[in-house]
């Protein structure tokens, strides 16, 4: 599920989001652009890249959003904070970058360039 080439789930309203591709870009890497928000990720795609983080559903979340807190997703399973992200990607944390079976936050950006 995870793509062979280089892939960074990207909000461009994100300034850490925009600045992990301006930093792979000026490395010479051109990664696809997935603009998760409107071409969410299923739950598949969302389990692989969990694993290819090596972290768990609620270290790849966004527990500022509004959503985590009304859908009470700190103490939720790990199977419902999945389900939680594929029906709200914006819970997703930004960047991911994905680079042949491996993964990387993008906080900080320079965080991306342990995976290459």
């Amino acid at each position: 599920m995870i793509p062979e080439q280089t892939t960074i789930w990207h909000n461009p309203r994100c300034s850490k989001s925009r600045q992990t591709l301006a930093l792979l870009q000026e490395n010479g890497i051109q990664p696809a652009v997935r603009l998760y928000l409107k071409d969410a990720p299923s739950e598949a795609e969302i389990v692989a890249v969990r694993n290819a983080l090596g972290v768990t559903a609620d270290e790849m979340m966004r527990r500022g959003e509004a959503v985590f807190k009304e859908l009470a997703l700190g103490t939720a399973t790990e199977a419902e904070q999945i389900a939680a992200m594929v029906a709200h990607p914006i819970l997703i944390e930004r960047p991911i970058v994905v680079h042949e079976g491996r993964a990387a936050i993008g906080r900080p950006p320079e965080a991306v360039l342990g995976i290459f």
